[in-house]
């Protein structure tokens, strides 16, 4: 028998209400892990709490783990993020862990288990009821960030031929009501199948409707529905779009789950968090910061580092290159990291502005025309500023007529160059099949940073008669 199945005595009115712990760590006893849960409710405390309890050692992780039942575990493991909730998991015996997912909801603990090893994953699968195990495999089974790998797979189902208040009957017998607000009527053609979706019911329409009534003359035929492997952002639009709470996942027109407006929030906040974090150069971390070891922030960073850094080895051989040029005017060196600095900067303001708006739909593969002309004439307007101020600049540190003017002119087209990088690569990789966030500030940099040197000194050569 499972832990959770073990009866607990019930408390009367004298025995004492014990205080909560300032730390879920100091927890020594059921009744204190759930009051600290009710005095902790913010996400980022219990996340921090969590972490701390990691770094802890696993000993103290199966202390803990043994206090909890199904009820404060999915208030704990559901208030957090399911990586901080992964690595609760990690540390915890196959049985242990296996019990602490079976308290979550379907989607919730799809999720968690899609932050672990595959082969940790498989362990705790195995470990769980048939029946359960096929419900959050079914989640699993969708990539992460579409609609498929959120959905709510445990909606509501009734027949065409229910009434409202059998229906009724049926909600208030479920452990859970599903967030949906509504109720899907589906047939069921063949047994073990998905059944097909013919429309829904909200809640409020159950409420007002007469008991007799049947649902097949209340049911919606006309529902906004989203396939499973939908991406997140698009999800957002149809739920913008139609006004809706939930949204029905189908899949050649039976009913997989819901997708709530909850659902839709985090898979954006997720996409936008790893978009983030790869434009800043690193891998994402999958995890709250606070969860993250040392060893996982190397992980994540030191393959892009090491790319940047063998990329930005050809900004050295293109100084070496122009050696002779630095030594006749040396005064050409003193705007080097004022030149390339402002190149990378140009490119890096189009990139985050262009990469989100792809991100939203706002911007396709056959608005690539467009995105140039608007990011060039913008770059050469942007450009000529840069430039004036550049002379002005160069003057005021008194290197003469000639290099003021080379640095100048220099400045301008580098910022037009780097608007054109900028505007033209993301589509292109999207079109390749590549995240458009790769084009992360570092990387643009580092592009800009080796072709605007070869822009400098070559206008360098045209406009200072010693270096012709």
């Amino acid at each position: 028998m499972s832990r959770f199945a073990l009866p607990r005595p019930a408390r009367t009115v004298a025995d004492p209400v014990p205080e909560a712990p300032g730390r879920l760590a100091d927890a020594r006893t059921p009744e204190e892990v759930a009051g600290w849960l009710r005095g902790t409710p913010g996400r980022a405390d219990r996340e921090a709490a969590l972490a701390d309890l990691v770094s802890a050692g696993s000993d103290d992780t199966r202390r803990i783990a043994a206090l909890l039942d199904p009820a404060t575990a999915a208030d704990l493991l559901s208030g957090v993020d399911p990586g901080a909730a992964s690595a609760l998991l990690a540390l915890l015996d196959v049985p242990v862990a296996a019990g602490l997912v079976g308290a979550l909801p379907g989607d919730e603990a799809a999720a968690v288990l899609r932050e672990l090893s595959r082969d940790r994953r498989d362990l705790l699968l195995e470990a769980l009821p048939a029946a359960r195990a096929a419900v959050v495999r079914g989640v699993l089974a969708w990539p992460r960030g579409t609609a498929g790998a959120r959905m709510d797979p445990d909606v509501v189902t009734v027949r065409p031929s229910a009434t409202v208040a059998e229906t009724v009957a049926a909600l208030r017998a479920r452990a859970r009501v599903p967030a949906s607000g509504e109720v899907y009527v589906t047939s069921h053609p063949e047994p073990g199948v998905a059944p097909v979706l013919h429309g829904t019911v909200s809640y409020r329409t159950l409420a007002l409707a007469a008991p007799g009534r049947v649902l097949a003359g209340l049911a919606r035929p006309d529902v906004p529905a989203v396939a499973p492997d939908t991406p997140g952002e698009q999800a957002a639009r149809v739920l913008r779009r139609h006004r809706a709470g939930a949204v029905p996942v189908v899949d050649d027109g039976r009913l997989l789950g819901a997708l709530t407006d909850q659902d839709v929030a985090d898979l954006v906040e997720g996409s936008a968090t790893q978009d983030a974090e790869r434009q800043g150069g690193a891998l994402p971390l999958d995890l709250p910061y606070l969860a993250a070891s040392p060893a996982r922030l190397w992980r994540r960073r030191i393959g892009w580092l090491l790319a940047l850094f063998a990329a930005e080895m050809y900004t050295g051989t293109v100084l070496r290159a122009f050696e002779d040029e630095l030594e006749t005017v040396i005064a050409l060196a003193f705007f080097v990291p004022l030149l390339i600095g402002t190149g990378g900067n140009a490119g890096t303001q189009i990139t985050t502005t262009l990469v989100r708006a792809m991100a939203l739909g706002q911007v396709r593969l056959r608005d690539l025309g467009r995105v140039v002309r608007t990011e060039v004439t913008a770059g050469a307007l942007l450009g000529l500023t840069i430039a004036l101020v550049a002379g002005v600049f160069a003057q005021i540190l008194g290197v003469g007529p000639e290099v003021g003017l080379t640095v100048a002119v220099s400045a301008g087209v580098i910022v037009l160059w780097a608007s054109l990088v900028a505007a033209v690569l993301p589509p292109l990789l999207r079109r390749l099949g590549v995240d458009p966030a790769v084009v992360s500030g570092p990387m643009i940099t580092t592009l800009v940073d080796g072709t605007g040197l070869i822009i400098y000194f070559e206008i360098a050569r045209l406009l200072i008669p010693a270096l012709g």
